[in-house]
């Protein structure tokens, strides 16, 4: 009995999660931005997402990641970092095999 992997199944799943970071960040934007606070907006319309990095591009985004304010005690980044976990777990166990 012969038992045979074909390379290319490889190499597909290997292709397929070249694009989970991507993915993730995509995924995680979202919650992030439900996170930051708000009070004049300015926050939130500062941050990008930018393919593999969610960039906050204001003065003050470290003091209101740290729970500078009341609206998020934890930031923003932390209760985003929990999710993260999770949604690259599902992108994984979507990958054809």
């Amino acid at each position: 009995m012969t038992v045979k992997i074909d390379i290319s199944d490889v190499k597909k799943m290997f292709s397929q999660l070249g694009d989970i970071p991507e993915e993730t960040m995509e995924e995680a934007y979202p919650i992030l931005k439900k996170n930051t606070p708000i009070r004049s907006g300015n926050a939130r319309r500062r941050t990008r997402l930018d393919k593999t990095s969610i960039n906050s591009d204001y003065a003050y985004a470290g003091r209101l990641d740290n729970g500078w304010s009341k609206q998020a005690p934890r930031g923003f980044t932390a209760p985003t970092m929990d999710r993260i976990p999770s949604i690259v777990n599902r992108l994984v166990r979507k990958i054809d095999g």
